[in-house]
């Protein structure tokens, strides 16, 4: 009979089996995990412990003339937490919230997402602002909030050249207006990538992998803008918008010979350093992306062309009636009624519509189309600004047989921007040489390598012409209509022009008008062109003139600014 066992020797026996079988299985997962399987958990290390890691470029500073920053980046501080090493995180959501001006609800639901190891809790933070918070962390002793830098743009001079500079998006820093964005590709530069070991608190492991790839900076912008008369413009423009209620207005000062944009000012304008909270409709660039019918300054063209084909000359006399009919439509005069004999020069004074309208009859609509083409107009003016309008300029065998011309002549059925009829008034400047107009006068690369912008250039008048324009355009302010426009310092000559607004939809308005003043300073030795465009001024002055004229609205801020920029510029008066 066999011998019993005892229960110790059997509870051993278990055991001994429990351990043996442990064991096996122990074996079998080291055999599978250590050959089989070796590679995974490898992997899973290394996915845990190599970062790559995208490196953002310096985006590219742009400058003034001078060399001044209008827009710069920095390093600003990124404030992010572990939401899975936070003791107390509704507790912090709240102390935070109004620190960094992110509701409270929005804080709780990023620190308490299951499975987060990373949230925002703000981002691009500057001086006092950032300390703040870290004051805050290290005083608490508060584990899982760290502090990073991210490059956040800036625009020092604020309001200034707003809108020919622009902004970029916070988020990506990609151009969303302006240069900005006309030059978000070049300003931007080429992001590096780096490969990186780290701990798990995302500190880089000594002697562990890295490998670096550089990001290239993005180019630099030196601008044509001069920072100072910019400044004294958009005052100048600002106090005008008050004085004329006018619903807008721009200015844009052009640089004879160069094509150099001195100043280019749009108001109302806004800051972007904080154009989330701006009105829209002021990102505008009014200068180049809104157009208008110029009226009476685009009758230069018209008296240039047919001074250089030679129909008629500055003291051909011609018998203006008071009123002038043709086809459906009957054309007039401000200042006069009845039938005058009026020289070239005192049709140009005067701003007579009908003795211009006579004269372009004498030059054709096929080679008045060919001037009016030749000075720029149906075609953007620069090219280096987004969303620059062309305007509209008909082929001239699309042209009318009755009123097209006649309209034409006065400034109707032409559709121009601000910065175009500058350029046209910078050609007669320029001794009939047209330049374009330009605000990037260089591209620096990372690399140091100059890029300097290469305008084009065509000569439209002759020399000769071009002279007795400028003659012309010195009565205007001395005995015509533009007299409001004479400076103090120095001898100027320009246009009046007033045109009523046309309304989509609705047609020209009996009320509002676009108001206008384009000049030459000084006439005898020009330096700059400065075109001034009011939107809808209303009212009147002391002497009760109507502010709708431009004669009597847009000249006299004509005068300020060409004093203000010649002064600035050291020109010397000419005035005694």
């Amino acid at each position: 009979m066999a011998a019993r066992r005892k229960p110790g020797e059997a509870r051993l026996l278990v055991l001994g089996v429990v351990f043996a079988i442990a064991w096996v299985g122990i074996g079998f997962r080291l055999v599978r995990v250590q050959g089989f399987e070796s590679e995974e958990p490898k992997t899973r290390g290394e996915l845990q412990r190599v970062r790559h890691e995208d490196l953002s470029a310096p985006r590219g500073t742009i400058f003034d003339r001078d060399g001044v920053e209008l827009a710069v980046s920095i390093d600003a501080v990124t404030v992010t937490v572990n939401p899975s090493e936070l003791g107390k995180p509704r507790a912090l959501a709240r102390l935070l919230a109004p620190k960094v001006g992110v509701p409270r609800s929005v804080l709780r639901d990023r620190f308490t997402k299951p499975g987060s190891q990373f949230a925002y809790v703000a981002r691009r933070l500057e001086g006092s602002a950032a300390q703040e918070i870290r004051d805050f962390v290290e005083e608490r002793e508060i584990a899982g909030v760290y502090f990073g830098t991210e490059p956040k743009r800036i625009y020092p001079a604020g309001e200034l050249a707003s809108q020919v500079v622009g902004f970029v998006r916070d988020d990506d820093m990609v151009g969303l207006e302006g240069l900005e964005l006309k030059y978000d590709e070049v300003l931007a530069g080429v992001p590096g990538h780096q490969i990186v070991e780290r701990d798990p608190y995302g500190n880089p492991i000594p002697q562990g992998e890295f490998i670096l790839e550089p990001a290239q900076p993005g180019a630099d912008l030196i601008t044509t803008i001069d920072r100072e008369i910019e400044y004294a413009v958009q005052q100048i423009l600002e106090r005008a918008l008050n004085e004329t209620n006018a619903d807008s207005g721009t200015v844009v000062v052009l640089e004879v010979g160069t094509g150099e944009v001195v100043a280019m000012a749009t108001a109302p304008s806004f800051d972007p350093n904080a154009f989330a909270q701006a009105d829209p409709t002021t990102f505008r660039n009014r200068a180049v992306a809104d157009v208008y019918e110029p009226g009476s300054t685009l009758k230069v063209v018209t008296i240039a062309a047919a001074l250089e084909e030679g129909v008629v000359a500055a003291r051909t006399t011609m018998k203006v009636p008071g009123k002038l009919e043709i086809g459906d439509k009957e054309y007039t005069d401000v200042d006069h009624r009845i039938t005058e004999r009026m020289t070239v020069a005192e049709i140009v004074a005067r701003s007579s519509n009908i003795g211009t309208i006579l004269i372009q009859d004498l030059v054709g609509n096929r080679r008045h189309h060919q001037y009016l083409s030749a000075f720029g107009l149906g075609r953007v003016a620069s090219g280096d600004l987004p969303a620059e309008a062309p305007g509209r300029l008909e082929h001239f065998s699309d042209w009318c047989d009755t009123t097209c011309g006649p309209s034409t002549a006065i400034g109707y059925r032409v559709d121009v921007t601000p910065l175009q009829m500058a350029a046209v008034f910078a050609a007669i400047a320029n001794d009939g040489v047209w330049v374009e107009p330009h605000v990037v006068r260089e591209v620096i690369s990372s690399d140091g390598a100059r890029q300097p912008y290469e305008p084009t250039e065509r000569a439209v008048i002759s020399e000769r012409t071009a002279r007795t324009m400028r003659r012309l355009l010195k009565g205007v302010v001395e005995s015509g209509t533009g007299w409001r426009a004479a400076a103090p310092s120095f001898t100027v000559g320009g246009k009046t022009g007033t045109t009523e607004k046309f309304v989509p939809g609705e047609g020209y308005s009996e009320e509002d008008r676009i108001a206008s003043f384009i000049g030459i300073a000084p006439i005898d030795d020009p330096r700059i062109v400065v075109a001034v465009v009011l939107d809808s001024p209303h009212g009147e002055t002391e002497d009760e003139s109507d502010l709708r004229f431009g004669g009597v609205s847009a000249a006299p801020v004509f005068a300020e600014v060409a004093e203000a920029a010649l002064h600035r510029m050291g020109v010397p008066p000419d005035v005694r």
